[in-house]
C-alpha cells in the first residue's frame, strides 16, 4: 500500500518575487540585445524568459484542511500540507485533496432483518480523509468508495439483527441505537481503512417498518405491550391480595375459612386487574347464601 509522506515544498511568496525579478531583468535584457543585434545574446534572453515561465508553473496554493498530492510523470512524490503559497517542481501534477469533515446520508435501504421482517433504514455518515496517498491511489474514487461501502455495512448490519427484540436483553435496532451505532461505525472503519478515511461517527437517521407490513406489525406491537401491561398488573395485584391476607391474619381481625379467602382473592383481582370502574355489590346475606 501506498503510504502519504509529506513534502513541505519550497516557500513561495520569496521566490514568486524572485521570478518577477528575472522576468524584469531577462525582459531588459531581450530588448537591449535586440538594440545592439546581438543574437547570442537575444538566445539567451529567450531561454532565460521560457525558464523563468516554466517555474511560474510550480506555483500552487494550499489552502487549511487541504492537501495537494504531488507525482512527476505517474510517480508518488509526496503530499503537501503546509497552508500558504508554496513551490515546487514545474513538473509536478498537483491534484487537491480535501481533508475538511464531510458527512452524507446513505439513501433508504429496503431489506429483511434477522427476523425476516421487511424494514426501512438509512444512516449519517461523518468521515474525513487522513491519508491523501491511500485515498488518491488505493481506490478509483474515494468518495464513492465511501458512499457504496456505507451502504453495503448499513444493509449487512440490519439483518444482523431485529427490528424490536423478543428476548429480555436482545440488542434490536429499535432499541439499542448506541450500541448499534457504534458497531456501525467499527464496521465502516474496517472497510474504509484502505481509503485512508477515518469514520467520526456513524448513526442510524431512519428506521421504519415497510410500507407493506407496517400496519400488521404495528398491532403486534400494539398487542405486546397490552400483554407486557396485563402481567405487570396481575403481578401488582397478587402482591396486594398476599399483603392483605397477611395482614389481615397478623391482626386478628377476621378469620377467614379457604373458601372465603378464595372469594376475597376473587373479588380483589377482579377490582385490582379490571381496566373499567368496579361497580360495588353490598351482600346482604351470607357467604353460604
Amino acid at each position: 500500500m501506498i503510504k502519504e509522506k509529506e513534502v513541505a515544498g519550497a516557500p513561495g511568496l520569496l521566490l514568486l518575487l524572485l521570478h518577477f525579478a528575472i522576468l524584469g531583468l531577462s525582459l531588459w535584457a531581450l530588448v537591449s540585445r535586440i538594440r545592439i543585434g546581438s543574437p547570442l545574446g537575444i538566445i539567451i534572453a529567450c531561454l532565460i524568459l521560457a525558464a523563468v515561465a516554466t517555474g511560474f508553473a510550480g506555483f500552487f496554493i494550499v489552502n487549511p484542511n487541504e492537501s495537494k498530492v504531488l507525482q512527476l510523470f505517474g510517480k508518488y512524490v509526496g503530499s503537501a500540507r503546509v497552508a500558504g503559497l508554496r513551490w515546487s517542481n514545474p513538473f509536478y501534477s498537483k491534484r487537491r485533496v480535501s481533508m475538511r469533515v464531510r458527512n452524507f446520508e446513505t439513501s433508504k435501504l429496503k431489506v429483511n432483518d434477522k427476523s425476516g421482517n421487511p424494514i426501512e433504514i438509512a444512516s449519517v455518515v461523518v468521515w474525513r480523509v487522513v491519508d491523501t496517498a491511500e485515498a488518491v491511489f488505493e481506490v478509483d474514487d474515494f468518495q464513492n468508495y465511501v458512499h457504496v461501502q456505507s451502504e453495503a455495512a448499513l444493509r449487512n448490519l440490519a439483518t444482523r439483527y431485529p427490528y424490536v427484540g423478543h428476548e429480555e436483553g436482545e440488542e434490536a435496532l429499535s432499541s439499542h441505537a448506541a450500541e448499534i451505532s457504534d458497531q456501525l461505525k467499527n464496521e465502516l472503519q474496517e472497510r474504509l481503512a484502505q481509503a485512508g478515511v477515518l469514520v467520526i461517527e456513524a448513526r442510524i437517521s431512519h428506521l421504519a417498518y415497510s410500507p407493506e407490513i407496517a400496519a400488521a406489525m404495528l398491532q403486534r406491537q400494539q398487542a405486546s405491550a397490552v400483554v407486557a401491561a396485563r402481567q405487570k398488573i396481575v403481578e401488582g395485584a397478587v402482591g396486594m391480595v398476599e399483603t392483605a391476607l397477611e395482614m389481615l391474619a397478623r391482626g386478628n381481625i377476621i378469620e377467614l375459612d379457604e373458601e372465603r379467602k378464595a372469594s376475597m382473592v376473587s373479588n380483589l383481582l377482579v377490582v385490582l386487574c379490571s381496566d373499567r370502574h368496579t361497580q360495588p355489590v353490598v351482600n346482604t346475606g351470607t357467604l353460604y347464601n
